[in-house]
């Protein structure tokens, strides 16, 4: 009896339930995020690039200076005392433990401030230190800047500067 029963609600249990269709569509969920860092940004701590006093001669020559503030002579060029000699120094700031690209000026004209403009110099090859990349650790870093100055030979006396600062620009990787 007890089976004919089960039997029955089970019949009746079928035959109630209303039409049963496939399921054709899924839903699922996923939440959204981002991580905002801080800007990166690139400052001048000490003015401007500066090779020092130079004797030029007849004969062509350059002068390189290294980032870490050694200046190196070639051709007709030769150092004098008096010093002036300043490597570009900047201080870029970010998200600590993040690296950075640094991108240099190609080359830069320096015009004779002094006899009227009558010669331009070109410093050019610019090198960082880091290069070409940098990783800020605590969130700064100290990035410096050299270039090499080509003199012609016969260079007329004078001071030389650029007509506008060059641009040093960093972007994180």
């Amino acid at each position: 009896m007890k089976k004919e029963i089960l039997s029955l609600t089970m019949l009746a249990a079928v035959l109630c339930v209303d039409n049963v269709s496939a399921q054709t569509s899924g839903t699922a969920t996923a939440n959204a995020s981002a991580s905002v860092v801080t800007p990166l940004t690139v400052i001048n701590l000490n003015g401007n690039l500066s090779f020092g006093n130079i004797a030029p001669s007849g004969t062509a020559g350059a002068v390189i200076l290294d980032p870490n503030g050694t200046r190196t002579f070639t051709g007709g060029v030769s150092a004098l005392p008096g010093g002036g000699v300043n490597v570009g120094t900047f201080q870029v700031t970010g998200e600590n433990g993040f690296s950075y690209s640094i991108t240099l000026p190609a080359s830069v004209s320096l015009t004779n401030t002094t006899s009227g403009g009558a010669q331009t110099l070109f410093a050019n090859n610019f090198t960082s230190f880091p290069t070409p990349t940098g990783v800020l650790t605590g969130g700064s870093q100290t990035l410096l800047v050299g270039a090499t100055l080509q003199v012609p030979g016969g260079s007329v006396p004078g001071v030389y500067s650029t007509a506008t600062p060059f641009s040093v620009t960093v972007n994180y990787n």
